[in-house]
Protein backbone atom coordinates (compact mmCIF):
# COMPACT_ATOMS: atom_id res chain seq x y z
CA UNK A 1 0.00 0.00 0.00
CA UNK A 2 1.40 3.34 -1.04
CA UNK A 3 1.26 6.49 1.08
CA UNK A 4 -0.70 9.44 -0.23
CA UNK A 5 1.61 12.21 -1.53
CA UNK A 6 0.64 14.65 1.24
CA UNK A 7 1.41 12.12 3.97
CA UNK A 8 4.81 11.40 2.42
CA UNK A 9 5.51 15.15 2.21
CA UNK A 10 4.42 15.65 5.84
CA UNK A 11 6.63 12.78 7.01
CA UNK A 12 9.57 14.18 5.06
CA UNK A 13 9.03 17.64 6.57
CA UNK A 14 8.79 16.12 10.05
CA UNK A 15 12.02 14.22 9.45
CA UNK A 16 13.76 17.40 8.24
CA UNK A 17 12.52 19.33 11.26
CA UNK A 18 13.63 16.58 13.61
CA UNK A 19 17.07 16.48 12.00
CA UNK A 20 17.45 20.28 12.14
CA UNK A 21 16.73 20.11 15.89
CA UNK A 22 18.54 16.95 16.94
CA UNK A 23 21.83 17.35 15.04
CA UNK A 24 22.81 20.63 16.74
CA UNK A 25 21.70 19.31 20.14
CA UNK A 26 23.68 16.10 19.59
CA UNK A 27 26.73 18.07 18.49
CA UNK A 28 26.42 20.28 21.57
CA UNK A 29 26.20 17.28 23.92
CA UNK A 30 29.23 15.64 22.28
CA UNK A 31 31.16 18.91 22.57
CA UNK A 32 30.23 19.25 26.25
CA UNK A 33 31.34 15.67 26.94
CA UNK A 34 34.54 16.32 25.00
CA UNK A 35 35.37 19.40 27.12
CA UNK A 36 34.53 17.68 30.41
CA UNK A 37 36.70 14.68 29.48
CA UNK A 38 39.63 16.94 28.52
CA UNK A 39 39.35 18.86 31.79
CA UNK A 40 39.21 15.54 33.67
CA UNK A 41 42.29 14.18 31.92
CA UNK A 42 44.13 17.45 32.47
CA UNK A 43 43.18 17.57 36.14
CA UNK A 44 44.21 13.93 36.66
CA UNK A 45 47.55 14.66 34.97
CA UNK A 46 48.22 17.69 37.19
CA UNK A 47 47.16 15.72 40.27
CA UNK A 48 49.37 12.75 39.40
CA UNK A 49 52.34 14.99 38.62
CA UNK A 50 51.82 16.80 41.94
CA UNK A 51 51.71 13.54 43.89
CA UNK A 52 54.86 12.31 42.11
CA UNK A 53 56.62 15.61 42.84
CA UNK A 54 55.62 15.53 46.51
CA UNK A 55 56.92 11.94 46.70
CA UNK A 56 60.26 13.10 45.33
CA UNK A 57 60.35 16.00 47.78
CA UNK A 58 59.61 13.69 50.70
CA UNK A 59 62.47 11.40 49.62
CA UNK A 60 64.77 14.39 49.47
CA UNK A 61 66.03 13.48 46.00
CA UNK A 62 64.82 12.72 42.52
CA UNK A 63 66.09 9.83 40.46
CA UNK A 64 66.34 9.90 36.69
CA UNK A 65 63.25 7.68 36.62
CA UNK A 66 61.35 10.28 38.65
CA UNK A 67 62.39 13.04 36.27
CA UNK A 68 61.38 10.98 33.25
CA UNK A 69 58.00 10.39 34.90
CA UNK A 70 57.59 14.16 35.23
CA UNK A 71 58.45 14.50 31.53
CA UNK A 72 55.71 11.98 30.73
CA UNK A 73 53.24 14.09 32.69
CA UNK A 74 54.48 17.20 30.87
CA UNK A 75 54.00 15.53 27.49
CA UNK A 76 50.49 14.35 28.41
CA UNK A 77 49.63 17.87 29.60
CA UNK A 78 50.92 19.37 26.35
CA UNK A 79 48.95 16.79 24.39
CA UNK A 80 45.74 17.67 26.26
CA UNK A 81 46.38 21.38 25.67
CA UNK A 82 46.95 20.91 21.94
CA UNK A 83 43.90 18.66 21.66
CA UNK A 84 41.81 21.21 23.58
CA UNK A 85 42.86 24.05 21.26
CA UNK A 86 42.80 22.25 17.91
CA UNK A 87 40.56 19.18 18.31
CA UNK A 88 43.36 17.17 16.70
CA UNK A 89 45.18 14.36 18.49
CA UNK A 90 48.93 15.01 18.29
CA UNK A 91 50.13 11.48 17.55
CA UNK A 92 53.76 12.52 17.86
CA UNK A 93 53.23 13.27 21.56
CA UNK A 94 51.94 9.74 22.10
CA UNK A 95 55.14 8.46 20.51
CA UNK A 96 57.21 10.73 22.78
CA UNK A 97 55.37 9.38 25.82
CA UNK A 98 56.04 5.82 24.67
CA UNK A 99 59.75 6.52 24.09
CA UNK A 100 60.06 8.12 27.53
CA UNK A 101 58.20 5.24 29.18
CA UNK A 102 60.43 2.62 27.53
CA UNK A 103 63.50 4.64 28.55
CA UNK A 104 62.25 4.56 32.16
CA UNK A 105 61.90 0.77 31.90
CA UNK A 106 65.45 0.42 30.59
CA UNK A 107 66.83 2.53 33.44
CA UNK A 108 64.80 0.53 35.97
CA UNK A 109 66.10 -2.77 34.54
CA UNK A 110 69.70 -1.56 34.59
CA UNK A 111 69.31 -0.29 38.17
CA UNK A 112 67.83 -3.56 39.42
CA UNK A 113 69.80 -6.16 37.41
CA UNK A 114 73.05 -4.23 36.98
CA UNK A 115 73.71 -6.12 33.74
CA UNK A 116 72.76 -5.88 30.10
CA UNK A 117 70.52 -8.59 28.71
CA UNK A 118 68.18 -9.31 25.81
CA UNK A 119 65.25 -7.40 27.38
CA UNK A 120 67.26 -4.18 27.39
CA UNK A 121 68.34 -4.75 23.78
CA UNK A 122 64.72 -5.35 22.73
CA UNK A 123 63.62 -2.18 24.50
CA UNK A 124 66.35 -0.29 22.65
CA UNK A 125 65.00 -1.69 19.39
CA UNK A 126 61.53 -0.60 20.50
CA UNK A 127 62.79 2.96 20.98
CA UNK A 128 64.39 2.84 17.54
CA UNK A 129 61.11 1.69 15.97
CA UNK A 130 59.20 4.45 17.81
CA UNK A 131 61.74 7.04 16.65
CA UNK A 132 61.36 5.82 13.06
CA UNK A 133 57.58 5.98 13.43
CA UNK A 134 57.93 9.55 14.64
CA UNK A 135 60.08 10.39 11.61
CA UNK A 136 57.48 8.86 9.29
CA UNK A 137 54.66 10.82 10.96
CA UNK A 138 56.64 14.07 10.73
CA UNK A 139 57.53 13.45 7.08
CA UNK A 140 53.97 12.52 6.17
CA UNK A 141 52.50 15.57 7.92
CA UNK A 142 55.05 17.80 6.13
CA UNK A 143 54.67 16.17 2.72
CA UNK A 144 50.89 15.58 2.89
CA UNK A 145 49.42 18.16 5.30
CA UNK A 146 45.72 17.98 6.06
CA UNK A 147 43.65 20.90 4.82
CA UNK A 148 42.65 22.04 8.31
CA UNK A 149 45.82 21.29 10.28
CA UNK A 150 47.98 23.82 12.03
CA UNK A 151 51.75 23.56 12.00
CA UNK A 152 53.40 21.76 14.91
Amino acid sequence: MEMPPTLHKDASQLEDTLERWTVPVGNLLVSIFHRIALFGIGAATVWSAGVAFLGMASKGAATIEDLLLLFIYLEIGAMVGIYFKTNHMPVRFLIYVAITAVTRLIIDLVNTKHEADMAILLMGVTILILALANAVVRYASFKYPSKNSISD
